[in-house]
């Protein structure tokens, strides 16, 4: 089945008459379809027949850690679009669809979807650009760019759509920081871990599980950080990557954008604009004043919960996967998690558990395929 969905902003009906150039040399020609792989052909074969393209040229514009792709399509005239493929057997393309055109009502800067095949998982989407926080973001332009993005962050929290989106309950914050376990104490650093130290983790899973649902609960978009984030004219910036939307902890989006795993700043910087913040949720109803007295609490913890999740997953990346371009995030990420149980004493044995038997075991293993 394909639903055209061309009304609105884009080029429309006129989809149906765009010659596009050879781009670069990773460009796909129709002519070309004997050498494409399977599901390139599927993507080319929609493009030309139930979207209306005619010829035309596919780049490469960029993977993610799901099994989505995505390509580049280029007119000679008017802006260029993105098609994403996702396999329908491993991706379902009807949460991105659902979640955009709801955020995008609120004036957000999401990817209009032009065009969606369900049943072959495929769309075709704006093109929001190539330049990702992570590559833009300097000390020169942080406050700007994290500006832009808390602001956007209180819109989707105080507006966001709510309905027909899961919550993140107890059983999801449970077996998300049990990818820590196994996937990268367990399966990747061969940890076998003792009677006591399991019943440490799994008291420190529940406090934290506990912190979670503690808060108040909004539309929380999941991976709401710089790879996801792009820069934009305004509005500012271009968000991506929310198929996975829930509702859950208000401190949820905020920590992924602030602690980042793919980029640190000074913890100082980051206490200052997790400051700014509050200011801004309390001014839309999203916070109440008196939640600052936890507020802190609820973001550290938060990001405790975050990085044993995210540090699993690089591991499930490279072992199962085999994505091991993940990897170098880990020190960063398990950095967070040490530096946070820190400050709260509960959680002082996880900190020396990671510090004293996680960080140097990942250390000694070496680079990938050692």
């Amino acid at each position: 089945m394909v639903r055209l969905l061309m009304s609105g902003k884009g080029p429309g009906a006129s989809l149906q008459r765009v010659v596009l150039p050879r781009r670069g040399p990773d460009a796909v020609r129709p002519t070309d379809r004997e050498s494409m792989p399977e599901r390139l052909r599927a993507l080319e074969a929609w493009l030309r027949g139930a979207v209306g393209l005619r010829e035309f040229t596919l780049e490469p514009a960029s993977g993610d850690a799901s099994f989505r792709r995505y390509f580049r399509v280029a007119p000679s005239e008017g802006p260029s679009l993105i098609a994403m493929d996702a396999p329908p057997d491993r991706e379902d393309c009807r949460p991105f669809v659902h979640v955009a055109g709801q955020l995008e009502r609120l004036g957000l800067h999401v990817p209009h979807i032009h065009a969606a095949s369900f049943d072959e998982g495929f769309l075709l989407i704006d093109d929001l650009g190539s330049r990702h926080y992570l590559e833009a973001l300097s000390d020169g332009n942080a406050d700007r760019l994290y500006g832009d993005a808390l602001g956007a962050l209180v819109i989707m929290q105080a507006c966001g759509p709510r309905e027909e989106l899961p919550l993140y309950d107890s059983a999801l914050l449970q077996q998300e920081m049990s990818l820590f376990t196994e996937w990268l104490v367990g399966r990747h650093l061969g940890i076998v871990l003792s009677d006591d130290e399991r019943a440490m983790m799994a008291s420190a899973f529940r406090a934290l599980e506990e912190n979670a649902l503690l808060q108040p609960q909004v539309f929380v978009h999941r991976d709401y950080h710089s790879r996801n984030l792009m820069v934009t004219a305004s509005p500012n910036p271009g968000i991506l990557d929310f198929q996975d939307a829930v509702i859950g902890p208000v401190t949820y989006d905020l920590v992924s954008l602030l602690k980042d795993c793919y980029v640190r700043w000074d913890r100082g910087r980051v206490r200052g604009w997790a400051e700014g913040y509050f200011a801004l949720a309390v001014q839309s109803g999203v916070l109440r004043g008196e939640d600052e007295r936890g507020f802190m609490r609820w973001f550290d913890l938060m990001g405790m919960q975050r990085h044993l999740k995210a540090a699993g997953i690089f591991a499930r990346l490279f072992r199962r996967d085999g994505k091991s371009g993940y990897l170098g995030d880990v020190p960063r990420t398990l950095g967070y998690i040490v530096e946070a149980a820190a400050d709260y004493p509960e959680f002082a044995e996880l900190g020396r558990f990671i510090e004293e038997r996680v960080m140097p075991a990942f250390v000694s293993r070496g680079a990938p395929g050692t």
